[in-house]
């Protein structure tokens, strides 16, 4: 399993030098979860958002059925965390589990602020990442409302190239909103165009 800090992250993506870097993150918090742990809970108000360093996170919601209803999958690399409830102080309706051991930094306001006071270019790049994460969410959106189960099948590979083989096909069925016995017949019918070309 690979590993990539968030001091990479920011020297790799956002330019920041890493003598900028190691005096901005110095007293960051980080945590280790376990696999099965909750980051967020619905009903909790969400005070950070984190940063994937090692492991795996899933962002869902449960409807009043009781079924699971994934949103986004967070590996290595990748920000999760509500942004409504983090920004407008409200209880959150989303959970945050890991679904591996994994590392995190937890990132809040002070942290961005301080970042950008440190380096103004950042502030730019902070905006970038928030409208990539609005656009990411209405793509997903489009897809769910106009997309074949194919189709998001194969968005889904593009977009998380490894995750099929780290978590059960019913995480991923949940994230495509098709039934894990839909998912197995999508999967087979391209196999056998796959075999057949």
């Amino acid at each position: 399993m690979q590993t990539f800090p968030f001091s990479t992250y920011l020297t790799t993506n956002a330019g920041l030098e890493p003598e900028a870097v190691e005096n901005i993150i110095a007293n960051q918090k980080k945590l280790h979860v376990e696999k099965g742990q909750f980051l967020l809970r619905e009903g909790e108000i969400c005070r950070q958002f984190f940063y994937v360093e090692k492991g795996l996170l899933r962002y869902y919601s449960i409807d009043k059925k009781g079924k699971e209803h994934i949103i986004q999958f967070a590996p290595e690399g990748w920000f999760v965390g509500d942004r409504e409830s983090q920004f407008f102080n409200r209880p959150s309706q989303f959970f945050i589990q890991a679904l591996e051991d994994s590392d995190v930094a937890m990132i809040d306001e002070d942290l961005i602020c301080t970042i950008s006071k440190a380096d103004e270019t950042f502030g730019v790049f902070s905006n970038q990442l928030l409208h990539n994460h609005i656009r990411q969410l209405q793509h997903r959106i489009n897809m769910l409302l106009s997309a074949t189960a194919e189709e998001r099948y194969l968005d889904f590979i593009k977009i998380y190239p490894d995750i099929l083989l780290r978590v059960p096909q019913t995480l991923v069925a949940s994230y495509l909103g098709i039934t894990p016995e839909s998912l197995s017949r999508v999967r087979k019918d391209l196999a056998a165009r796959n075999f057949k070309g």
